[in-house]
């Protein structure tokens, strides 16, 4: 995978993108990144990229020709159709299934704006999809644009090491993920729960399940909401609601 990164400031994804995970990633080749000023590319002799909105109002509106332009460059050099992503607060919720969804793509383009707001041509002729990290409001989009990059790469094939880390997520199955012990077995008094010691892969994997379908009940009931419950399932949280 190849991510472009179209930003007014480049420096502020050096320290997220060359640490950790993400850095694994690039030395594993598994996704390589650029990012691209594209004040760069503004036909401005003061290098604006943002003019006053027309009919009057607050704030400036980023202009649609430099990014146009920036756009149509990385097409032509990268040879391949991106999916172009907005980083905006009126765009959909970002979720694991997207994440998993853009993981899946070769070539990425993020474009991460400031001020009041994008001229409207470039939601409508540019951009493939428009997303949010949540209800509020950032001085630009570069920090939506990590958020978003680190659940995507971290999907993309040997990045975590173990094949199985990515599936037992939070989200992967429509629930919060369940509790974790580890040594020591007894520490101050609190206990490890017995299962976890029984050597019965079956029971302990049913009480995985359990935990989980249970924090998620108790922090989340949306997520119950929108899920096609077991006869199982069902049974749990009928025991809960009535304890």
């Amino acid at each position: 995978m190849h991510i472009d990164i179209l930003t007014l400031f480049p420096e502020m994804f050096s320290g997220v993108l060359n640490t950790s995970i993400m850095k694994k990633a690039q030395d594993l080749d598994a996704f390589s990144y650029k990012t691209v000023n594209f004040r760069d590319y503004t036909e401005s002799k003061h290098l604006k990229v943002d003019d006053t909105p027309y009919g009057g109002g607050a704030g400036m509106v980023l202009s649609p020709q430099p990014i146009f332009d920036a756009v149509d460059a990385i097409k032509d050099k990268q040879g391949k159709k991106p999916r172009v992503i907005l980083m905006c607060p009126q765009g959909e919720p970002h979720s694991q299934a997207k994440a998993e969804e853009l993981a899946q793509e070769d070539h990425l383009i993020f474009l991460c704006g400031h001020y009041e707001g994008y001229d409207e041509r470039i939601r409508e002729h540019v951009v493939t999809d428009e997303i949010s990290i949540g209800d509020y409001v950032l001085t630009g989009g570069e920090l939506g644009a990590m958020v978003v990059m680190d659940s995507v790469v971290r999907l993309l094939p040997g990045v975590l090491g173990n094949a199985s880390s990515a599936p037992e997520d939070s989200f992967s199955n429509g629930l919060l993920e369940h509790p974790h012990y580890t040594r020591p077995r007894d520490f101050r008094g609190m206990q490890v729960p017995e299962v976890l010691f029984s050597g019965n892969h079956a029971k302990i994997d049913e009480w995985r399940h359990k935990q989980s379908l249970k924090r998620t009940y108790e922090r989340r009931k949306d997520l119950i909401e929108q899920r096609s419950l077991t006869d199982q399932e069902k049974q749990w949280i009928n025991e809960w609601q009535n304890d």
